[in-house]
């Protein structure tokens, strides 16, 4: 990645100032939501395991040779 001060102090275009200023945000802000994606992802889909004395086991279903 292009130093941004660099572009600026040789003058280089805006648009390529631009441009070297979108990559940085877009990078900073991908490394922030990769490091974010695991928490967020077991706290939305994560179900909590609660043990309930009420809650009935299902039988096993008998199979008979036919």
């Amino acid at each position: 990645m292009t130093n941004i001060l660099d572009l600026i102090a040789s003058d280089e275009s805006s648009n390529a100032i631009s441009d070297a200023i979108k990559d940085a945000l877009y990078a900073k802000s991908s490394e922030k939501i990769d490091s974010l994606k695991p928490s967020i992802s077991s706290n939305m889909f994560d179900e909590p395991e609660i043990e309930d004395e009420t809650t009935v086991e299902p039988e096993e279903e008998s199979q008979e040779d036919g």
